[in-house]
């Protein structure tokens, strides 16, 4: 085997290291490094010194531009809430969403690539539950600045983001809501498509609705997160003010239902509910219908924007018979002993004038007047007082002035004329018992609350305040009916709801009183050709908090008087406002000033 394989095929020469020897470098080359590093270093200070000096307030400019976006104020609004913090009005933050087919892309894809219409609308639509084919029809041949659609919520916002396509844009918007929908359309109001107030507190209150906001400049570092350094003092605190108001979202619901129902049953034009504090004026409840829903305003014809309450006349009827009977005891023209002798007709002025059923009620004191609504006997009774002095009294209450209220629109009451009332008899005649001039019924909620009150003239109001409060002041300063006179009329009114027994407002173990009315009304002057069915209550008698008046327009089905058709409203409103104000029942029953019940009507 060996023969076979040479020797030196078995072992492997190692290879010999060649070795050079080291040689100094040149000194010329030296020069030519260090100089050629000195030039180097020299070019870039230049260039440092170039870019600082002289280029460096431009770069700087530039740099803050890229870092800073201005945050351009929503023009938000207030919130409005009930006396509870239930929210009535708010704003909500939606989104427009705009598309630039020229700008489409995906995420990762090159920078020239841009994408399809139909590769952009296939994903929007899901999002958008918009048909793919409406989307194309939009897309299709447009290259930048297509409207898509508007109304986005924060959340369908936020998933279009998520998509990262380039070429859509959201614009963020504020949007007013009523969550409440039309329960206080008649006195809140609502702005338009263009945000401009139209109606209700949204206008009378428009500038102090509207927050205070200014445009921000923030910088932002690359992830997104606000640089502190530059940012001035409370460029992060909101205007978190909310408008409180007096209103109860419980018992506007009970009474609006209560209203809408019995307009239905009595196929009546229209009618009104007000729960009021006769102590301070505020109004806890304000229902009227026909309204409108302020979420689509436009559905619905402008003549139900306004709020009849406030805005419009009715001529009071019988609900007025306390309020004159207060002046003549006041005036001492009569006593709370007295009678009067109703035979069924007087003649003034060459005028007869009757009872509302043309029957006599012979001799009864004024409980009883007050009681069968006895027209001849307020006839006389206000004979008593010279005309001049009971004009006197109605101009003391500001019967033809606009009443001192927040409520927007509201409207003066209309009498005639001092030489007309007191020349003509006829027109002192009518006024006793409520007709012949016209207040709204705003108006007579205000005078029953001054009987209730002791005889003080409150100012109505639903607004409790802002942070830095709003509320109307009441002027408690004018006493204009004696507290005794005012509480005879109480308890006479109290004889109303008792003579009238279980099937009124009655209710066990708590003193109410109150006066119902039916009273024709004129159009333009030219006759009477409608009636209003009206009640007033006060509750509790022997320490009075709330005054509830109802008045329902023009119900069209026979038997229509203030007891049938507007006081069931007004039991279920006083059943609801015992509960919610946890009103306490009288420890003593009331003493019942007439035994004499039974289901009366009035005129």
């Amino acid at each position: 085997m060996s023969s076979r394989f040479p020797l030196h095929n078995r072992y492997k020469k190692k290879k010999k290291l060649r070795f050079i020897p080291l040689q100094p470098i040149a000194t010329s080359r030296l020069k030519v490094s260090f100089l050629v590093i000195c030039a180097g270093l020299v070019a870039l200070t230049g260039r440092m010194a170039w870019l600082q000096l002289y280029e460096g307030p431009f770069l700087k400019a530039q740099a803050r531009a890229n870092q800073t976006r201005k945050v351009l104020p929503l023009g938000s609004r207030r919130s409005i809430v009930d006396r509870r913090g239930r929210l009535i009005a708010v704003d909500e933050t939606r989104f427009r969403l705009y598309a630039h087919p020229i700008q489409f892309q995906f995420p990762g894809d090159s920078k020239g690539h841009i994408r399809r219409p139909i590769e952009v609308a296939k994903p929007l639509a899901t999002l958008l539950t918009i048909p793919i084919y409406d989307l194309m029809a939009a897309l299709e041949g447009q290259k930048t600045g297509v409207k898509l659609v508007e109304g986005l919520s924060s959340e369908i916002a936020s998933k279009v983001r998520r998509l990262g396509i380039s070429g859509l844009d959201l614009q963020p918007y504020s949007h007013r809501v009523y969550p409440q929908d039309d329960l206080f359309a008649n006195v809140v109001g609502f702005l338009d498509y263009d945000r401009n107030a139209q109606a209700g507190l949204e206008l009378s209150l428009n500038k102090r609705l509207s927050r205070k906001e200014k445009t921000k400049s923030i910088r932002y570092g690359k992830d997104g997160t606000a640089i502190p350094d530059g940012i001035k003092p409370n460029t992060f605190v909101e205007d978190n003010q909310r408008l409180y108001l007096t209103l109860d979202a419980r018992l506007q619901q009970i009474a609006f239902n209560a209203l809408k129902s019995q307009i239905a049953k009595w196929n009546a034009k229209k009618g009104v509910v007000i729960a009021m504090d006769v102590n301070n004026g505020e109004i806890l409840a304000l229902a009227s219908t026909p309204t409108y829903n302020p979420n689509k305003y436009w559905e619905y014809s402008p003549s139900l924007y306004k709020e009849w309450s406030v805005q419009e006349l009715f001529e009071p009827g019988s609900t007025f018979k306390p309020i004159n009977l207060a002046f003549a005891l006041q005036e001492e023209v009569i006593n709370q002993h007295d009678n009067i002798y109703d035979d069924g007709q007087v003649r003034v002025g060459g005028w007869s004038l009757g009872n509302w059923d043309n029957k006599p009620n012979g001799l009864i004191d004024f409980a009883r007047v007050l009681q069968v609504s006895s027209n001849v006997g307020m006839v006389k009774t206000m004979q008593k007082l010279s005309p001049s002095k009971h004009w006197d009294w109605l101009e003391r209450l500001e019967i033809d002035q606009r009443p001192y209220t927040d409520l927007p629109g509201s409207v003066a009451g209309q009498m005639k004329s001092k030489e007309l009332f007191v020349n003509q008899p006829i027109h002192q005649a009518v006024a006793s018992y409520g007709q012949g001039f016209s207040i709204t019924p705003l108006k007579l909620a205000q005078l029953h609350a001054l009987i209730a009150n002791g005889g003080k003239l409150v100012s109505p109001h639903i607004t409790k305040g802002f942070k830095d409060q709003y509320a109307l002041k009441n002027n408690f300063e004018n006493q204009l009916i004696d507290p005794t006179v005012a509480k005879t009329v109480l308890s006479w009114m109290e004889s109303v709801v008792e003579s009238y027994g279980d099937g009124s407002v009655k209710t066990d173990n708590y003193r109410i009183g109150g006066k119902t009315g039916t009273a024709d009304q004129t159009k333009n002057g030219l006759g009477y050709s409608s009636k209003v069915c009206s009640f007033v209550a006060v509750l509790p008698i022997e320490s009075p908090r709330f005054v509830v008046l109802v008045a329902i327009d023009n119900p069209t089905k026979p038997g229509a008087y203030g007891s049938t058709v507007a006081m069931p409203v007004a039991k279920k409103i006083i059943d609801s406002l015992i509960a919610i104000e946890k009103i306490p029942p009288t420890e003593i029953s009331p003493t019942l000033i007439s035994s004499e019940k039974g289901n009366l009507k009035d005129s």
